[in-house]
C-alpha cells in the first residue's frame, strides 16, 4: 500500500524480479489512496494489479477502512506492506490483518513519528539539535503512529554539509534495502500451523 512515488515499492518489485527477495514472496496487488500515485503506475508497468481506493464524499475513516479492508482481503495477503502509505489506519482495517501489517518509517524508533520525518530531522540538525536519524520497519498492531514493535532499524548520520535532498537520498537507499531485507526475513520464518 502506497500513497506517493512508490520508490520503496519499486525496490520490492526489483528484488522480486531479480530473485533476491525470496521465492516465497510475490506482490499480488498495489493499493493507493491517491489516483495520481506513481506507485500505481509502477505496479501496472510490472503487470501487477493496481487499485485506487479513494475516500468517498462524506465517508468517515472507519467506513473508508472497512471498505479498504474488504478490497485488500480479496487478495488474501500473508503480509500487508505500508510503503509510503500516508493515512493512519483504524482498528477497522488493522483487526482484519492482525500481525500481518508492517510499516516503513524514515526515523529511528521512538523519534519523529508521523509525516515529514526527514525534513524535521534535517531542520533539527541545522539547529544543532541532532546529528543522526534513521529508518525503521515495524509492525502495526494498533492505531499508534509509528509506535509498533520494531522489526529492523538502522541509524543514519546527518553530515554537516547535507542538503535536504542529499539526506533524503541517503535515507531512501537505506529504506529500500531495509524493507526488502525485512520482508525476506519474515518470509523465511516458518508458517504457524493451527489445529
Amino acid at each position: 500500500m502506497a500513497s506517493g512515488n512508490g520508490s520503496n515499492l519499486q525496490a520490492i518489485l526489483d528484488a522480486s524480479a531479480e530473485g533476491s527477495l525470496t521465492d516465497r514472496a510475490r506482490v499480488v496487488a498495489v493499493v493507493s489512496d491517491r489516483s495520481d500515485s506513481r506507485a500505481l503506475a509502477r505496479a501496472t508497468e510490472a503487470g501487477i494489479a493496481s487499485l485506487h481506493v479513494g475516500a468517498e464524499p462524506d465517508q468517515d475513516r472507519t467506513e473508508y477502512d472497512r471498505r479498504l479492508a474488504e478490497i485488500v482481503a480479496g487478495f488474501e495477503p500473508d503480509l500487508v506492506v505500508l510503503a509510503g502509505w500516508m493515512r493512519i489506519l483504524t482498528t477497522e482495517f488493522i483487526s482484519r490483518f492482525a500481525d500481518k501489517i508492517i510499516n516503513l518509517h524514515p526515523a529511528k524508533p521512538g523519534e519523529l513519528a508521523g509525516t515529514r520525518a526527514i525534513e524535521r530531522a534535517w531542520q533539527e540538525a541545522l539547529a544543532g539539535e541532532r546529528t543522526e536519524t534513521g529508518v525503521m520497519v515495524h509492525r502495526v498492531p494498533d492505531e499508534g503512529v509509528d509506535t509498533g514493535p520494531v522489526l529492523a532499524s538502522e541509524t543514519i548520520p546527518i553530515e554537516l554539509d547535507d542538503t535536504l535532498d542529499v539526506l533524503t537520498e541517503r535515507i531512501r537507499r537505506v529504506e529500500h534495502r531495509l524493507l526488502v531485507d525485512t520482508i525476506r526475513a519474515l518470509c523465511a520464518q516458518p508458517k504457524e500451523i493451527t489445529a
